[in-house]
């Protein structure tokens, strides 16, 4: 039938979304139908060229020309979407250069091209200026979309009713009862977006203060948005900082990677879609540009306000886009939001009580019944306030008496003293953050400044630390280089491998060290001993720093005034933690998981997640039935279970005021070898607050061997000696309180966080983080590759394992 004209008995017969009798529409240059109306008179139609558009009677939106075809005939019409379209009269009032709409396209074509990266023709500008507006009544009985002549503003979407013509005008009576557009019944069809011609792109989206260095319309945004054409000059200034700060933002919220920007951990590239986002929406894999304007703006909602919950009714108030898209557009809001939720990239941290009890729809988790976490520490809490989030029912056993695990702060000095973790390193993105601006926890910026102290009182010449320092990398990278080619049979000790590498500087450049730069040496051996939690000699050389493979957080170092204890106390609110519950066998024989404790306790569920420390794993203080796989087993012995101790001490006075100044801490340099590890560095943890006087200090290495057996007044008087050392010729006075962590021989834990031991691999980590047979799950900082050994990948494990259980 292409080519032909096309009969049908009478208009009534002619629907815009339906075929009429005789043929299929849109199959060829002429595809005109010739109608019979009332009066018998017969009248010409042509309907939509475009292959698969189901518009048979198209209608022009534009109405740009007094000559506009309206719903009539016309010689050509100009495709947008299944149900939009523009007439061929009102492409020559754009299109020829004595007409009023050419002026206007040139000016726009002008705006356009300089800040955007496509091509401005008609059809670009159609969808950015001229086609309408549709808004969805709020009336929950209505729900039915309009169409609306004026600019919408969050404000008016979140406030339409049917009849309003204006933001803040009441709505006219009845109006809710007239019928919706039948093209609105179009746009949920799946073959809608097939036939769609211009991805939406977003005006005032949230996005734009975030996207400023993109071309806009590169990340789904209108090159005429007013914010982007504010910040367009900042397009070029990036250099890897974050200049796309918009109102109210704190600078630790950068959600979206800057143009050659990398390795800063949870960020996503606005420009293009990621793995799992591909797998999850298959139908964007070839035009990803609605789902990252979708994205985009969610995760920029999300920076802008945490401390409640978003969803997808949220999102669509601040949707602006021109057309019949914003209809699809909002109907993806939701499943987005809950990916981006499942996924722990929002409405994630220390929020609870979600409306209607989960934040996730039944339909959307695959499980959600009931839960027992073992250990209330910051990975147990936290999948335990997601999976309650997600309409879980949740149990946490935890063997002490206190939640916390290796997080156990001490507010006797004054001031609150972490026994356990009290910085964040790398404050940008990082979930902890993120949970202390959602509660109003103050997070204190440390210096970068650490000033080194001989013990003899002097204070190391800068440029030669700077020397050392650098040295000291350089066989690191050396390190890299040499384990580029080996295999895991290959693997000798860091400690063994970097003594070497400086072997064979030495030999090579015949530069010989003075004694004091042996010391300095030792000293950052030393503090590369704090980072692992043990010696050198039995970390990996090919693995040891294996996570930063993988993108880190970057930013700040911040002290935690309030510690991680008032965090997780929050995390705790609500859920039914149960406390001295030493668990002690973990049976998932059957189709539910036994677990039984010390006390004689027994406790049945679906799914069990495990969260205890690595050493306890290693010690067997949990039996298994049946025993765990043998690969899980082999991966718990491969990883290191590093051991730190803290000391800390209340002093009458400041006296470290006399010598170091301006900073948050300062090193101690071993006077030989065999002293590396005793208090390396000591940080000043009131130095805002001059009546408290607190030092902290820790013991590493070979150090925490030696002095373990020692008791506290013993280790106390060997830190003053060290103490009495950098600080000769003055009167230092006693401590008149202290403390000395334990941890290796804390029986609940055992270990203060994990290293690479030699002949182990990161794939231990993943094997770590693998549930077994889809029952029991495991979490903790042992099981998180990316961000081991430290409180925020113990929490982001939880996050992980609250996302696999309900997926399970």
């Amino acid at each position: 039938m292409s080519g032909r004209k096309r009969k049908a008995k009478n208009l009534d017969e002619i629907d815009a979304g339906t075929t009429p009798k005789g043929g299929a529409a849109g199959k060829g240059k002429n595809s005109i139908i010739e109608v019979e109306d009332k009066d018998g008179i017969k009248k010409r139609f042509r309907s939509c060229e475009k292959t698969r558009c189901p518009a048979k009677l198209p209608m022009c939106f534009a109405k740009a020309h007094d000559k506009c075809a309206g719903n009539g005939y016309t010689s050509r019409w100009y495709h947008m979407s299944a149900g939009e379209h523009f007439c061929n009269e009102c492409f020559d009032y754009f299109y020829r250069s004595h007409r009023e709409g050419y002026k206007k396209l040139a000016i726009w074509k002008r705006e356009w091209s300089a800040i955007g990266k496509t091509e401005p023709s008609l059809k670009p500008y159609m969808a950015d200026q001229v086609m309408p507006h549709w808004v969805q009544c709020t009336n929950k009985a209505c729900g039915k979309w309009r169409k609306f002549a004026e600019a919408l503003t969050p404000e008016l979407i979140e406030g339409y009713k049917c009849g309003m013509k204006a933001a803040g005008e009441k709505p006219s009576a009845g109006a809710c009862q007239e019928e919706e557009n039948h093209r609105v019944a179009e746009v949920y069809e799946e073959s809608w977006l097939e036939v769609l011609m211009i991805p939406p792109l977003l005006k005032n989206s949230p996005a734009a203060s975030f996207l400023s260095a993109y071309f806009p319309d590169g990340v789904g945004l209108s090159a005429t948005c007013p914010v982007v054409k504010e910040k367009a000059a900042q397009r070029n200034t990036t250099n890897g900082t974050y200049d796309g700060q918009g109102k109210g933002l704190t600078t630790y919220f950068q959600p979206f990677y800057q143009p050659e920007e990398q390795g800063k951990a949870m960020c996503v590239r606005p420009d293009i879609m990621e793995y799992d986002e591909v797998q999850e929406f298959p139908e964007f894999t070839k035009e990803q540009q609605m789902y990252l304007a979708l994205r985009n703006l969610i995760l920029a909602l999300w920076s802008t306000n945490c401390k409640e919950f978003l969803t997808g009714e949220k999102c669509a108030n601040h949707l602006i886009v021109r057309g019949l898209v914003r209809i699809r557009c909002v109907q993806l809001l939701q499943p987005i939001v809950n990916f981006l939720t499942r996924k722990g990239l929002i409405n994630v941290g220390i929020l609870k009580d979600p409306l209607g009890g989960a934040i996730l729809p039944a339909d959307y988790c695959e499980f959600h019944g009931k839960v027992i976490i073992i250990g209330a520490g910051p990975s147990g809490l936290a999948a335990a306030r997601q999976l309650k989030n997600f309409g879980c029912q949740v149990t946490v056993l935890e063997a002490r008496d206190r939640i916390g695990g290796r997080v156990w702060d001490d507010s006797e000095f004054g001031v609150l003293v972490g026994k356990g973790a009290q910085i964040v390193n790398g404050a940008i993105n990082n979930p902890i953050s993120l949970m202390c601006e959602q509660g109003g926890q103050r997070m204190r910026k440390m210096h970068e400044r650490c000033d080194l102290v001989e013990e003899d009182g002097s204070i190391t010449d800068l440029a030669l630390d700077k020397r050392v320092d650098f040295h000291f990398n350089a066989m690191l990278d050396a390190i890299a280089e040499w384990r580029k080619d080996k295999t895991q049979s290959h693997d000798v000790a860091l400690g063994k491998k970097l003594w070497e590498m400086h072997r064979i500087f030495i030999e090579e450049t015949s530069l010989t060290f003075t004694a004091t730069e042996e010391r300095l040496l030792q000293f950052h051996i030393s503090n590369l001993e704090y980072a692992c939690g043990c010696n050198l000699s039995k970390v990996s050389s090919l693995h040891w720093d294996q996570n930063e493979t993988f993108a880190q957080f970057a930013g700040d170092h911040c002290l935690l005034p309030e510690g991680y204890s008032a965090i997780l106390q929050r995390l705790s609110d609500g859920i039914d933690v149960r406390l001295q519950q030493e668990v002690v066998s973990v049976d998932y024989s059957g189709d539910e998981v036994i677990v039984r404790t010390k006390k004689g306790g027994e406790h049945k569920a679906p799914r069990v997640l495990l969260t205890v420390p690595l050493a306890l794993l290693q010690a067997d203080v949990i039996e298994f039935k049946p025993s765990l796989p043998s690969n899980k087993c082999k991966a718990i012995k491969s990883l290191g279970a590093g051991v730190i101790e803290k000391v800390v001490m209340q002093f009458p006075s400041r006296f470290w005021d006399s010598k170091v100044k301006g900073t948050d801490y300062f090193g101690h340099i071993p006077a030989s070898e065999d002293k590396r590890g005793y208090f390396s560095v000591f940080y000043d943890l009131t130095p805002d607050n001059k009546n408290t006087n607190v030092l902290m200090t820790v013991i590493s290495g070979d150090a925490v061997d030696e002095l373990k057996d020692l008791d506290d007044d013993k280790i106390i008087d060997k830190c003053m000696e060290c103490i009495k050392g950098l600080f000769p010729g003055q009167k230092l006075p006693s401590p008149s309180k202290y403390f000395v962590t334990r941890w290796h021989k804390d029986p609940y834990a055992r270990m203060a966080y994990s290293f690479m031991s030699t002949g182990g691999s990161g794939e231990a980590y993943d094997t770590m983080a693998e549930d077994v047979d889809g029952k029991v799950f495991f979490a903790g900082e042992a099981t998180n590759r990316h961000f081991p050994q430290t409180v925020t990948g113990a929490y982001l494990s939880g996050v992980r394992e609250a996302s696999k259980i309900i997926s399970s």
